[in-house]
């Protein structure tokens, strides 16, 4: 079976989202080929590579959302007029909500680039801009993007062409070649599958570890909060998006959500907390199904065996140092924590760290918590520690764990939580506050309470401390659970499954063809049984040591991986296309 996979800002790059599973996805179904189509982010990101792909990765496909895509096309006037006909159908549907419009918008732009080229210089152009306006203008249109001044409009154009650009890619093109298109994430990445769907009829299947829509609210939240003068104020139009680009963004990811959600053959959560967000806006139960991300139990396997490692009067916590997280609130609950057991610790173990709200968490931390000593010579030293994982004392996320009996989670937005589900395999009694999925991984193996809460964080985490037992028996149970939902053989196993059945359906395509009609040796790479191919293989034989050059790719050939001895060339794709290619071995 081929697999197209579809990523956003992580696999098959070193860094970002989604990394982790994908690449265990695809090392864990040896037997089917895999073809990856993967847009990134930041130079930065590219410029720290990729991962080693395994074999049964046969092709690569990227192309940047950072860069500027102009191609240098520019539209004839019947071609201007079709254009502008399909962007207003784009903004009427983004702007008034509604559907169909949005719809007809998006795919008209997409047929547009699909026979025309790119939709750069369109999609900044003044007739562009003005559609917005008169959108926002018009009769019926949301409150909040009325009024919408010129430097919103411009703002947000030229953000919606940055989002539009796999409109601009022809991957979709080699994506009516797959079995099954899997976008490993929601909006912008799950566009070219949308095209493949609707212009091929290829399956598509969407997973959403985190809901894209709401992972785009939390990070303008955020973006608005920390502008100078707060939303509208002196930094806002520069640090953070207006009011009124927000609004646009958010109805435009909106009504992109509900059109995958709409024709995506299957939505896979990760969550149920997910799965309500997808039926929120429009998914429909027969086409959700809840597949739980897997872990490697292996490399938490000597902790969690191990139930008496670590300090027992010890609390952890692990994971990235931001606001999210709640640390303030966990250090004053720790300070009650204190008071009726003075010999606890508290570890904070680092994944990552937004240093502004490091610096906050240290200081705090230095005045509820002076350097304590034993007595007059003793260099004293305080009962909160932060550290890295990878240091001396914890080389791994498991020596961070097994540092303690009990680890704590005091997030105040969570989608689903992994390093719960790590403390889970490692064996670990845990307490965490009540957000996104926490209840349904915990499942009653853990103590869980309201967020911002810090007397009932301290209270349950005394109750563990003063209870080894009891800590024991949750801990027994959580490993119990985590071995049985969040391991990567069930996840693979889900998707495994998934994949023969959306190929069990029948035929989509609209033109007619079925699954496994072309047998895997028709689309060995070169042309094998050509008489050019004969030729050189018998010239081969006459000089063996004149070298071993690999076949090349043949003409039209483009869509084949490179053989094993080595990789072949790549023909270039057309002007019309953004995308970089690369042959995988």
């Amino acid at each position: 079976m081929r697999i197209g996979l579809l990523t956003e800002g992580g696999y098959p790059y070193a860094t970002g989202e989604a990394r982790l599973w994908c690449d265990r996805l695809v090392r864990g179904l040896p037997q089917h080929e895999f073809e990856l189509y993967a847009l990134s982010r930041s130079a930065e990101q590219e410029e720290r590579g990729r991962v080693v792909l395994p074999e049964h990765v046969t092709r690569v496909w990227t192309a940047p959302l950072w860069a500027p895509a102009d191609d240098g096309r520019t539209y004839s006037r019947r071609e201007r007029r079709r254009f502008a006909e399909c962007f207003k159908d784009l903004v009427r549907g983004i702007c008034a909500g509604e559907p169909e419009p949005f719809a007809a918008g998006l795919y008209g732009l997409a047929e547009l680039a699909r026979e025309q080229g790119g939709l750069y210089a369109a999609l900044r152009s003044e007739t562009a801009v003005r559609a917005v306006e008169s959108a926002c203008r018009a009769p019926g249109a949301l409150r909040s993007v009325q009024r919408a001044q010129v430097a919103d409009l411009l703002d947000f154009v030229d953000e919606l062409e940055r989002l539009l650009r796999p409109l601009s890619l022809d991957w979709y093109e080699d994506l009516r070649e797959v079995d099954v298109c899997h976008a490993a994430a929601g909006g912008v990445a799950a566009l070219p599958g949308l095209l493949a769907k609707r212009f091929f009829g290829v399956p598509l299947l969407v997973t959403e570890y985190g809901v894209q829509l709401r992972a785009h609210y939390l990070e303008h939240s955020a973006d608005a909060a920390s502008g100078p003068g707060g939303p509208g104020g002196p930094g806002a139009g520069r640090g953070a998006p207006r009011p009124a680009v927000r609004a646009l963004l958010a109805a435009f990811h909106t009504r992109l959500a509900a059109e995958i959600y709409a024709r995506a053959d299957l939505l896979t959560p990760g969550n149920a907390h997910a799965r309500r967000w997808q039926e929120r806006c429009g998914a429909t139960r027969d086409r959700l199904q809840t597949v739980y991300p897997g872990m490697e139990a292996d490399r938490f396997a000597t902790v969690g065996e191990d139930p008496d490692r670590g300090d027992p009067d010890t609390l952890v916590w692990v994971g990235r140092i931001d606001p999210a997280k709640d640390l303030i609130a966990l250090l004053h609950a720790f300070a009650e924590v204190r008071r009726a057991a003075p010999e606890a610790r508290l570890r904070i173990f680092a994944t990552a760290v937004v240093p502004g709200y490091l610096a906050d968490c240290r200081s705090l931390a230095a005045q509820l918590f002076p350097d304590e000593a034993a007595d007059a010579v003793t260099v004293g030293e305080s009962p909160v520690t932060f550290e890295e994982i990878g240091g001396p004392e914890a080389p791994s996320p498991a020596d961070a764990y097994g540092s303690g009996r009990v680890v704590v989670l005091s997030s105040v937005i969570e989608g689903f939580p992994i390093t719960l589900a790590e403390a889970m395999l490692c064996g670990r009694a845990t307490v965490s506050t009540d957000v996104g999925a926490v209840c349904e991984v915990i499942g009653g193996t853990g103590l869980v309470v309201p967020p911002r809460n810090p007397r009932a964080l301290a209270d349950a985490c005394l109750s563990l401390l003063r209870d080894p037992e009891r800590a024991h028996r949750l801990g027994a149970a959580a490993r119990a659970r985590a071995l049985e939902l969040f391991t990567v053989e069930q996840n693979v196993a889900a998707f495994r499954e998934i994949y023969l059945r959306l190929l069990a359906r029948g035929p989509a395509r609209p033109d007619g063809g079925i699954p496994f009609e072309q047998p895997p040796e028709a689309r060995v790479p070169g042309h094998w049984t050509s008489p050019a191919r004969a030729a050189q293989a018998e010239a081969a034989d006459r000089a063996p040591a004149a070298g071993s050059g690999a076949p090349g790719a043949g003409a039209g050939s483009g869509a084949a991986s490179a053989p094993a001895a080595g990789p072949a060339p790549v023909p270039a794709r057309t002007p019309a296309t953004t995308t970089t290619t690369e042959a995988t071995v």
